[in-house]
This record gives C-alpha cells, sequence and structure tokens, in this order.
C-alpha cells in the first residue's frame, strides 16, 4: 500500500517555514519505477529541497574508531581541533581561527541511562520519541550478552570498512514501528522504498555480505529476532523478508558524511584576507590533509547511511542535472539544481561520484549493474553506445588497487 503524498511531504522539510517543495512523484516505467519531477522553474544553484531521513545510523565500524557522532542527527560532535588531532595522530595539532569551529559542546547530551550522545536536547528527545526507548540498553551498555549487542558485534564480524551499510538501520526502522501509535502509517512510509525481485535481492545481500551471505544472513536474521521482534512486522523476521529489507536498505541507504573539521575548512574559504595571509592559510590546510591522509587514509568523515523517502525517488544520470549534499553537518540532504531545470523535467542525480563519471560506458554500467542492478539509459550512454564494451587498461589497473566497495559513489565527503 502506497504512503499519501501528505505522508511523504511531512517528512521532507527539514527546517520549519521553508516553501513547500516544488517536485512531484510520478510512475515511469516499470523498468525505472519512479521519478521525481519539478512541477516550476528551477534555477541552476537553488536548493530544491532539504529532506530529514525517516531513520539514519551511523556506521558501527565508524563509530567503534572513535567517530563522535550524534547518535540522532549524525553531527560530528568533536571540535574541529579534536577531530584534526586525532585524524592526523598529532596530540599537539593547533588550528588557526578556532573561533570558526561550529561545535557546540554546551549543548551537547546523553541518554542518561545508556549515555549515547546527542548533540542537543531536542535530537536527544526526539531519538527517544521515534526509536530509541526500544534500543536504549540502560546499564547493558557494555554487556557483550546484551542482544542489541550481540546483533551490532556479528555485524561488525561481517561487514568490514569501507562501510556500505548498518543493521542498526533496519534495528530502528523496527524500533520506530514498535513506538508508534500509528503503526500503519509507519509500515507505508517503508514500503514506499525501491522493491526487487528475489533473484535481485540475492545478488544485492551477497554484494554487501561476500561469498558466504547466505550464512551470515541467516545469523543475522536470529538475533535479529531475538532482539527485535514485532508482530505486526512479523514478515521481515522471515528468511524472505528479511532478505528483501536487507535488499531494501542496501539499494536505498543514502550515505551521510559529517565533519567539523570541513566545516571549519568552509569557514576558513569564507574569511576575507590579505593575500598574504590567505597562501599562508591554505598551505596549512593543505599540509593538514596531507599529514590526514598519511594517518588516516581515506576515513576522514562521521558516516553512517539514512532513508529519504524523496531523495530515493531521484534516479541516476551520468549527466545529472542536481546533486545531494549536507552543508548543515547532519543528516539533514539537500537536493541542489545543477543547470536550470524546466518545469515537468525530470530531477536525476548520479549515483557515481566524479571520477567514476569520466570513466568509459563499459566501465559505468559495470559499477552500476553490480551496486544496483541496472543497466543506465542516460543521455550520456546513449551518445557512447557505439564505444566498444571494454574497460580501459588505466581504469582495470585503478580497479586493482581498490576495496570491493569502493566503486559504490555515495559523495560523502561532501559537507
Amino acid at each position: 500500500m502506497a504512503a499519501s503524498m501528505c505522508d511523504v511531504f511531512s517528512f521532507c522539510v527539514g527546517v520549519a517555514g521553508r516553501a513547500r517543495v516544488p517536485v512531484e512523484v510520478r510512475f515511469v516505467s516499470s523498468c525505472k519505477g519512479k521519478g521525481l519531477f519539478a512541477t516550476q522553474l528551477i534555477r541552476k544553484g537553488e536548493t530544491i529541497f532539504v529532506e530529514q531521513p525517516l531513520v539514519a545510523a551511523q556506521f558501527l565500524w565508524n563509530a567503534l574508531y572513535h567517530y563522535r557522532a550524534c547518535d540522532h542527527c549524525l553531527r560530528a560532535l568533536e571540535k574541529a581541533e579534536e577531530n584534526a588531532r586525532r585524524l592526523t595522530g598529532k596530540p599537539g595539532q593547533v588550528l588557526p581561527h578556532p573561533e570558526l569551529c561550529a561545535v557546540r559542546k554546551d549543548l551537547h547530551q546523553n541518554c542518561p541511562h545508556c549515555q549515547v550522545m546527542y548533540c542537543s536536547a531536542e535530537c536527544r528527545l526526539a531519538a527517544a520519541e521515534q526509536y530509541h526507548r526500544v534500543l536504549c540498553t540502560g546499564p547493558s551498555q557494555d554487556d557483550p550478552l546484551h542482544p542489541l549487542n550481540k546483533l551490532q558485534e556479528a555485524w561488525r564480524s561481517v561487514h568490514y570498512p569501507p562501510e556500505t551499510a548498518s543493521i542498526m538501520l533496519m534495528a530502528r526502522m523496527v524500533a520506530t514501528v514498535k513506538q508508534a501509535k500509528d503503526k500503519d502509517r509507519w509500515v507505508r512510509l517503508f514500503s514506499q522504498f525501491c522493491n526487487k525481485t528475489a533473484n535481485e535481492e540475492e545478488e544485492i545481500v551477497h554484494k554487501l555480505l561476500g561469498d558466504k551471505f547466505k550464512g551470515q544472513l541467516e545469523l543475522l536474521r536470529r538475533l535479529f529476532t531475538e532482539a527485535l521482534y514485532e508482530e505486526v512486522l512479523s514478515q521481515w523476521f522471515t528468511p524472505d523478508g528479511f532478505r528483501s529489507l536487507f535488499a531494501l536498505v542496501g539499494t536505498n541507504g543514502q550515505g551521510i558524511g559529517t565533519s567539523s573539521l570541513s566545516q571549519w575548512v568552509h569557514a576558513c574559504d569564507a574569511l576575507e584576507l590579505k593575500s598574504q595571509d590567505r597562501e599562508q592559510l591554505d598551505a596549512f590546510i593543505d599540509q593538514l590533509y596531507k599529514d590526514i591522509e598519511a594517518a588516516t587514509g581515506e576515513f576522514l568523515n562521521c558516516e553512517g547511511s539514512g532513508l529519504f523517502v524523496l531523495q530515493s525517488c531521484c534516479n541516476h544520470s551520468c549527466v545529472p542535472n542536481a546533486e545531494t549534499s549536507f552543508p548543515e553537518n547532519n543528516f539533514l540532504l539537500h537536493v541542489t539544481a545543477l543547470e536550470d531545470i524546466k518545469p515537468g523535467e525530470e530531477i536525476c542525480i548520479s549515483y557515481l561520484d566524479c571520477c567514476q563519471r569520466e570513466r568509459s560506458r563499459h566501465s559505468r554500467h559495470k559499477i552500476l549493474r553490480e551496486n544496483y542492478l541496472f543497466v543506465c539509459s542516460c543521455p550520456k550512454c546513449l551518445a557512447e553506445a557505439d564505444e566498444p564494451n571494454v574497460t580501459s587498461e588505466e581504469e582495470d589497473e585503478e580497479d586493482e588497487g581498490e576495496p570491493e566497495d569502493a566503486e559504490l559513489g555515495d559523495e560523502m565527503t561532501d559537507v
């Protein structure tokens, strides 16, 4: 059963007072499913809409390695200087212009029962009202035998970094329904997301869990059931239903990245400085990122994923007319026009990052088939249809040096 558009739109405006979003969801085809279309002229550079996820969760390895984020909105909790010290491995690292750091530690609060941290009282209360009462481990937060801790440890044992999903996103879906007064409404909202056939679901789960996915999936299902069983959602706890839920998260989960250091850098970029001071500051920042790359590699951000109703309706294009970002350093997703979009025109984003979009048509199709199970027919792919179906030697060499999941293009660093 489909959720009403009122249900959908009630979750889409991230900040009170913003105008109603100038888009509508339409059925495109049996192959593409739904699409998002402009209802009025949208100018290049305009924010098309700001959307809050139905649920979001930080990746478990990311949290384990002390990437401190609000347990609800994923806002980075470290001061920019603390962030820089941890990422560079230099305890004495000092940042100029510390006043540009936007982190407000005086506003941080924790759950009084399990001690998980929030960026504000508003987030603590929002989490408690929606799902946290079910998921709060109380004084057992460090007890390895607690059902939720067993589930999380099992997940970490089968899904190593780089992370692309989290079992806790599924847990928050169940907990949200368990706590809701109107359970059917939330079930309808979650049913909005793209569904796949049994064969496609198996491919997605196999991609996420690797060669032994069937045994791993059954272990996760058993632990998931022990920790969270809910009669209203009984179909999610069957082997087929759990695989479908897993595939839903794997297909529709949007990566979220936040960083207090990145916010500080953006604030530095906006400073009006004398040319010599600007050169010195830019050189300092360049060296800082070199030091981080040497110590930490590519793992800069607090990372997680969320389920966004409108964003999930945006189809892919290798020449997108819109892009997603998280400029507020939390889970509020901004979709911005990359060019003028006419009324009735489909709004498309890219599931590939900038480097992947510059690869050959064959390489792009390979990534999209493996991770999203479709063949792209965007204008760029159609224009390159006569190109040979081979991957260039240069791209093959790049692929050999990447971990398997490195091809997933969430572009979570754009914060």
